[in-house]
């Protein structure tokens, strides 16, 4: 992922803590690796006129996440992480990457959500998981 220091923060926490208004989303962290944290809206891209995502996490050189913390426009969420992606990442299509929208607000899981968590699969090496107020999230998991 591209580097942007004034952006960056390096935390080994065991539980790393993200939230806007009503959403939010923890990251277990029991190992107490250290995580890269980069706060992208506003911060790395601050052109309004660019859609973005919240943060993007580095847990490893591996793995990248995406964190779109949202009201209740999915589908906007969705392009936002998808342009996020397209912006920072190294290979979009070879790192695997896991993307995460809390809202207040989720659809049931219809076909459309399906078929968005296939296009990101194809695209992006993506999984995408889409989360309701709340979410948490163990980093062991992407690590290993």
């Amino acid at each position: 992922m591209k580097s942007l220091s004034a952006c960056e923060e390096y935390k080994s926490d065991t539980r790393l803590v993200l939230q806007e208004n009503k959403s939010k989303i923890t990251f277990l962290n029991p190992n107490q690796y250290q995580i890269l944290i980069i706060r992208v809206d506003d911060c790395v891209i601050k052109d309004k006129e660019i859609l973005r995502c919240d943060y993007a996490i580095v847990p490893c050189d591996e793995v990248e996440i995406y964190v779109e913390l949202k009201g209740s426009d999915i589908s906007h969420a969705v392009k936002q992480i998808e342009s996020t992606i397209r912006l920072l990442s190294d290979d979009p299509q070879k790192i695997k990457k896991l993307c995460f929208v809390v809202s207040t607000r989720v659809p049931k899981h219809s076909t459309s959500v399906q078929q968005l968590k296939s296009q990101f699969k194809k695209k992006f090496n993506a999984s995408f998981r889409i989360k309701n107020i709340r979410d948490s999230y163990d980093l062991s998991d992407a690590i290993a």
